[in-house]
């Protein structure tokens, strides 16, 4: 399926005035950077890449795309014979996915004419802004559950795009797994669901409700208990299943409270090892406060898909250079309180006895190279897309988590992990 009318009308009007004033093919260089991290975070996780990758591939004019904008009087003849051969020839560089990054951090790089450049602004930022927002919140969760399962449960939540988006993002931070099923189809992820409130309720009682999900996935499930009255249901569960059920889940109340109890009345029965579930709008920090509560498992919705109270991440896209003839010339904005750095930028990450001291980016950064080929004169790195790009991912947020500071995982508000440096 075509992703080429994914975008804004403009940037199909400054493709046909730059086809009428000659500066369609003046080679170009745009970077995507945000100039702040959302306030309060620390870093941010870069995520998306393999989506955009995909999504590039994809951005081709065929006849229905041109016939809706012909008929609108969006473009001209020679613009929709422009489009109908378009296919992006340039090349791209940028960090990789899982990457952390911070305030002018370059995380992409796109050369090729200005025509073929500008025209996917819209998708790259598209993707890249929520992708990103996800992960970041994401990793900020993940840090506060330590090592105890989390998953994602947001589809609910968000646009039906935007939620496997979601858990392919999630799940690049460290999530376990996800509610929704087209992320596991489409990206390998992990997936994981029992049954709702409705399922419970739809029963004459609560034992029947139990007993028929027992019959259907064995004692390996997890029991929703807040229905009624949580303690008869935790009886139940242990009755039923002779105390060998493998979780019982808490949707509802206090939540620390209620699990304390739970588990006590749990060993009381001799479920030992029956695991406690909550979910109920969780976000970072109220995961971080059931720390001490004996929980094993958590399921994060809402929070987590609209980026914790930060849906995006800031990301522009911004022309730094075009060509003169031979030489190039550096070009910068400058409106006030969006200014950026003109000229096309390297960056790299100063690490010192393993622990990351900043983030260096100018036109020869020495230090671990942060960027790498995404898209070469128009071939794309297959392997960054699907559910292996997915699994690389992921490997690759791990490692790079490792050199952060200590300070850099606080939940509270402060000043960036590492600060960015200019050379």
């Amino acid at each position: 399926m075509s992703t080429a009318l994914l975008t804004d009308r403009y940037e199909l009007t400054m493709v046909q005035a730059a086809l009428r004033s000659g500066k369609s093919e003046r080679k170009t260089v745009f970077e995507v950077f945000t100039r702040n991290l959302p306030p309060g975070r620390r870093f941010g996780v870069f995520a998306g890449v393999g989506r955009l990758i995909a999504a590039i591939e994809d951005f081709r004019f065929e006849k229905p795309e041109l016939e809706f904008l012909q008929a609108n009087d969006i473009i001209d003849a020679k613009t929709a014979n422009w489009l109908e051969n378009f296919r992006f020839s340039g090349s791209i560089h940028g960090y990789r996915e899982g990457e952390l990054f911070f305030a002018n951090s370059p995380v992409l790089t796109v050369e090729g004419t200005f025509a073929e450049a500008v025209i996917l602004e819209t998708l790259i930022l598209s993707i890249l802004n929520y992708d990103s927002a996800v992960a970041s919140a994401g990793a900020r969760m993940r840090f506060a559950a330590g090592n105890r399962y989390l998953a994602e449960m947001g589809a609910r939540r968000a646009n039906e795009h935007a939620a496997v988006a979601a858990a392919r993002a999630a799940f690049i931070v460290g999530f376990d797994a996800t509610s929704n099923l087209e992320a596991g189809r489409s990206y390998g992820v992990p997936t994981m669901g029992t049954s709702a409130h409705s399922f419970t309720l739809l029963h004459d009682t609560e034992t029947d409700a139990f007993q028929s999900q027992i019959e259907v996935m064995g004692v390996d499930t997890t029991l929703l208990v807040d229905t009624y009255d949580v303690e008869k249901a935790v009886r139940e569960a242990v009755r039923l299943t002779d105390g060998k059920i493998a979780a019982v889940r808490l949707d509802s109340g206090d939540l620390s409270v209620a699990a304390t109890k739970v588990r006590e009345l749990l060993d009381s029965l001799g479920a030992k090892d029956t695991k406690i579930v909550v979910t109920s709008d969780l976000d970072e920090n109220t995961i971080a406060g059931l720390a001490a509560a004996p929980v094993d498992r958590y399921g994060v919705g809402t929070s987590l898909v609209t980026g914790s109270g930060h849906p995006t991440v800031g990301f522009v896209y911004k022309l730094v250079s075009h060509a003169d003839g031979d030489s190039w010339v550096d070009v910068a904005k400058e409106s006030r309180n969006k200014t950026n750095r003109g000229g096309k930028k390297s960056a790299a990450r100063s690490v010192v006895d393993g622990t990351a001291i900043a983030e260096l980016v100018g036109s020869d950064s020495a230090g671990r190279a942060l960027q790498v080929a995404m898209i070469l004169n128009g071939k794309a790195d297959a392997s960054a897309m699907g559910p292996k790009g997915v699994l690389a991912a992921r490997e690759h947020h791990l490692k790079v988590l490792k050199e952060l500071p200590a300070a850099a995982f606080r939940l509270s508000s402060g000043e960036p992990a590492i600060p960015t440096t200019f050379v």
